[in-house]
């Protein structure tokens, strides 16, 4: 572990941030560019997996149902990758150009995570290509193995960028020397110790969130009366998959709620609201943070000590134990969190009514409730994926790299960022639109998937 007393010199090293005029607005870009981001990442984590199960179907059964679901997502794919290269790319100059001086300082310790990210983008990149456009092309085993990277390669990406931030939540991997970052060590740093459970928790949260937005796209069509195989097959697949990553994320959940509680105290008790230090702490439901309390909520008597510390009567360390300029902005992380919590158990239930109507009656749920409730699942589990990440990043204000650097003390000094947020909104508006738009081309045309096939939306 990296001594907080030689950390405090990196921090007075960098001197007074000075004026930042536009740190509001830097925050909103940052923040509007991931969550557009971060939906892509959860299709580039599962989607291709998905696909490849189907494909793996077909080899096995030589129904040409799969081949068709397995080729018509592929093209999806594509789509959603050439938009996450732009999103991607907008990222990485944000980070250089609104935050200069996290860059400058430990750009060296970080950056080993950047460069595989790149390698894995580009090994990404060209597999997809090769596996879109080798369908019919290729022998059937041979086009199979050119997915297999393009699996390889979705999760590699996102793991160095988690990896990353797990880093800014625990930074090490470097001393400091004179107020200096030096003997840097960027394996250290890319496998830090928060890696693990934010990694986990994000893989999961992607098979979740892309199985239920595609679920719910079948789901929609299964309520306007497309029951043939093709829909069956596209509904039961991504719903499947969704269903069981639901539950298992609420154990993924609750690992890294007890390491936040071990490494971040402070912002556990942004969480819940908890101004003093506290044993046997309450679990609110709802409530406003006003005056140093949280009102209005519905205390469960003694389960955030259960939940953080697996004892009712742990000790869970409150906002007051650092000074207020330490505090994260209480409101917002504990109205995300809840979100996040209440979401979560919504889709874990969700999932629970149908795998148990499956497992015990072999069949599909018949009631269109169930199916308007899958049609929602899919934006509603988005949600949840952006409040989580509300949640992780704001809760470790006024930090960007935990305990060592403020954030205005990592911001540009240059004002004017109110253009570079319009431009950012008319950019990710027009990428919407070109998405819907060719989403929509897509299923004009009918797949190719023999007689047995729909002749419609896919």
């Amino acid at each position: 572990m990296i001594d907080l007393g030689l950390l405090a010199q990196v921090t007075g090293g960098l001197g007074d941030p000075g004026p930042q005029p536009d740190l509001l607005e830097a925050r909103q870009m940052q923040a509007l560019s991931l969550a557009v981001h971060i939906p892509l990442v959860c299709f580039g984590i599962a989607f291709p997996a998905m696909i490849l199960f189907l494909e793996g179907l077909w080899l096995r059964t030589g129904d040409p149902v799969y081949k068709a679901l397995a080729k018509r997502w592929s093209k999806v794919t594509l789509i959603l990758f050439a938009v996450g290269v732009v999103t991607g790319t907008v990222l990485s100059f944000e980070f250089g150009l609104l935050w200069p001086n996290f860059t400058a300082t430990f750009g060296e310790v970080f950056g080993l995570g950047f460069v595989l990210e790149g390698f894995s983008f580009f090994i990404e990149a060209i597999f997809i290509a090769i596996y879109v456009y080798g369908w019919d092309r290729l022998k059937p085993r041979l086009h199979f193995l050119c997915g297999i990277p393009v699996v390889i390669t979705g999760v590699t990406g996102s793991l160095t960028v988690i990896a990353v931030n797990g880093w800014m939540n625990n930074p090490t991997g470097f001393d400091v020397v004179d107020g200096k970052v030096t003997n840097v060590r960027p394996w250290e740093a890319l496998f830090n110790d928060f890696l693990a459970h934010e990694f986990v928790h994000m893989y999961i949260a992607g098979y979740l969130v892309t199985g239920f937005i595609v679920a719910g796209v079948y789901a929609r069509a299964w309520l306007k009366g497309r029951r043939d195989r093709y829909h069956r097959i596209a509904l039961v697949v991504p719903l499947t998959i969704a269903a069981l990553a639901a539950p298992v994320q609420i154990v993924v959940g609750d690992w890294a709620a007890r390491t936040v509680a071990d490494r971040q105290p402070v912002k556990l008790a942004a969480f819940e609201g908890l101004a003093d230090t506290k044993t046997g702490a309450e679990f609110t439901l709802g409530g406003v943070y006003v005056d140093g309390k949280l009102k209005y909520g519905i205390p469960v008597p003694k389960l955030l000590s259960l939940l953080a510390d697996h004892d009712p009567n742990g000790e869970v360390a409150g906002l007051n134990s650092v000074p207020k300029k330490d505090q994260p902005p209480v409101n917002v992380v504990h109205f995300s969190f809840q979100l996040m919590v209440a979401i979560g158990t919504a889709l874990a239930g969700l999932a629970v009514v149908y795998l148990f109507t499956w497992w015990r009656r072999r069949r599909l749920p018949r009631s269109k409730w169930f199916y308007r409730a899958v049609v929602a699942a899919g934006p509603l589990a988005v949600v949840a994926l952006i409040a989580g990440w509300i949640t992780t990043e704001v809760g470790r204000q006024p930090w960007v790299v935990y305990e060592v650097m403020r954030t205005p003390q990592a911001v540009t000094s240059a004002d004017g960022l109110e253009v570079g947020y319009a431009f950012l909104v008319v950019l990710y508006a027009a990428l919407g639109a070109a998405v819907v738009w060719l989403l929509r081309r897509l299923t004009r045309h009918p797949p190719q998937a023999g007689p047995e096939a729909p002749g419609d939306s896919g």
